[in-house]
């Protein structure tokens, strides 16, 4: 019965650790995404269409 208890109390650790690598993880992608779009919406069409054509293209 002992060593079930030391079972449980490794696992529910390295779950426990495992969730706020997740929450850690997923709240830095979160803020990386709004300060990406938060980056971008300064940005015209305009700009973004020219930004988007190849600056060694000749016409």
């Amino acid at each position: 019965m002992n060593s079930l208890v030391l079972f449980f109390n490794s696992f529910l650790s390295y779950v426990v650790l495992l969730l706020v690598i997740v929450i850690v993880g997923a709240a830095g992608f979160l803020l990386g995404r709004v300060l990406r779009r938060r980056k971008d919406g300064g940005t015209s069409v305009s700009e973004s269409a020219a930004a988007a054509e190849d600056p060694n293209d000749a016409k």
